[in-house]
């Protein structure tokens, strides 16, 4: 599975901005995907995950109720949207695959290469 990410740039604190990851191959719909985020200095921290199916989301607690994660599994794609964006979410986000439904780093079994998103206040 090749993931490549887009949607990222420089928007204002309180605005929104929708990421999208395409993803290759014909077994989209059997991974579990999910959403990274790494500041500058900082460690990768989860964001969000979906399940195989769209019917299950997890969030972290930083973003839950400003981000929304989904699937279109006919398009072999998976979005955030981010709203009410905070200085603190300037970051490079990574989607990523998994066999299974986890916020687990070490769970996920193929990376995209990352979109920058940067959040000025």
């Amino acid at each position: 599975v090749q993931l490549v990410e887009s949607g990222g740039g420089l928007v204002q604190a309180g605005g929104s901005l929708r990421l999208s990851c395409a993803a290759s191959g014909r077994m989209f719909s059997s991974y579990c995907m999910g959403w990274f985020r790494q500041a500058p200095g900082k460690e990768r921290e989860f964001v969000a995950a979906v399940q195989w199916s769209g019917g299950s989301t997890y969030y972290a607690d930083s973003v839950k109720g400003r981000f929304t994660i989904s699937r279109d599994n006919a398009k072999n794609t998976v979005y955030l949207q981010m709203n009410s964006l905070k200085s603190e979410d300037t970051a490079v986000y990574y989607c990523a695959a998994s066999l299974i439904f986890t916020g687990t780093l070490n769970g996920y079994d193929y990376w995209g290469r990352g979109t920058l998103v940067t959040v000025s206040s």
